[in-house]
């Protein structure tokens, strides 16, 4: 049932004595919203762009980032948005930088710190408090095995949390709030892994399964309890999932209204995005909604500002 806080108004869950048929409220500490973030692309370029989504309307301008990337890792905690690392310029590597944002407002992004090192195509990943930047690599050695993490509610560098079970980049991850679970990437060749580990932790990832297919340069939206791969290498418009709490092969979940790679990937715990992307012929401005609980093909929401792809992320959080 549902337990009211005598300090503030929000109703608490009591997960212990549902009887499962009760309708969930957004818990306290939620890390999402009903803003859409995203930071980078293309290029590179330092574009951050916003939109509703819940609403039809094209993405705004929200400002500039520190520094121009592409395929950067990218989460929050529901206030504060965090954009890091990616590929500065395609011919000499990848950055080691931490951007953030306040996402009610808008403006330019300011410095938070480093990752551990520079890092290029980490799945970004977390819960209200911690952030995780899963795999990764500089183009000019190899695919990363590494797990880093920040606290949002501090600003400063980048520290270790483990490993995951395959070096990789070009991955997409999602959350439950307790549990990430990262799907996909390039070992450097397509990898159709899946693993999971508890965001709070510095233990190593552990297998969770494997995706429909090999896949890399995906997006990921989730809830609470289902994570929803979609797109990828190839221009493909397959949409798989799974249920985070358990461990298992992912299921089909439908298909995007069209087939991209190199795509943003946002949730609010109902309804999740995919935004933007490389179609087999150029990049695209397509905005793709589902609905996380159900199944079934995903329906166009709204354009972003302009056809962008390797957005390597997104995040979404309070207004």
């Amino acid at each position: 049932m549902p337990i009211r806080s005598t300090r503030k108004s929000e109703t608490y869950f009591d997960f212990f004595s549902a009887s499962g048929n009760e309708t969930e409220p957004i818990p306290f500490n939620a890390w999402w919203g009903d803003r859409v973030v995203f930071g980078g692309g293309n290029g590179p370029v330092n574009e951050i762009e916003y939109f509703g989504i819940n609403s039809s309307s094209q993405a705004q301008n929200f400002g500039t980032l520190n520094v121009s990337t592409r395929m950067a890792g990218q989460c929050s905690s529901g206030t504060r948005g965090v954009i890091a690392g990616g590929t500065v310029n395609p011919s000499t590597g990848s950055a080691n930088f931490i951007d953030y944002i306040t996402i009610a407002s808008t403006g330019n992004a300011t410095d938070f710190g480093d990752l551990i090192t520079n890092n290029n195509g980490s799945a970004g990943v977390s819960n209200a408090t911690r952030g995780l930047f899963m795999g990764g690599a500089n183009p000019a050695v190899d695919e990363g095995n590494n797990i880093q993490y920040i606290t949002f509610a501090t600003t400063g560098n980048a520290t270790d949390a483990g490993d995951i079970t395959v070096a990789r980049n070009y991955a997409a991850a999602g959350s439950s709030g307790t549990r990430a679970v990262m799907g996909g990437g390039n070992t450097p060749s397509n990898s159709n892994v899946i693993d999971y580990v508890a965001i709070e932790s510095t233990n190593n990832a552990t297998d969770f399964g494997d995706l429909t297919r090999s896949n890399q340069y995906l997006a990921c939206a989730s809830s609470t309890t289902r994570a929803a791969w979609g797109g990828g290498d190839g221009g493909t418009n397959v949409i798989d999932y799974v249920t985070i709490a358990t461990t298992g092969n992912a299921q089909d979940f439908g298909d995007l209204t069209q087939g991209r790679y190199g795509l943003g990937g946002a949730a609010n715990n109902i309804r999740g995005v995919f935004m933007g992307g490389h179609t087999t012929g150029d990049y695209t401005n397509t905005v793709d909604y589902i609905t996380i609980a159900s199944t079934g093909n995903a329906t166009d929401l709204c354009d972003i500002n302009g056809s962008k792809g390797f957005l390597g992320g997104g995040f979404t959080g309070e207004v």
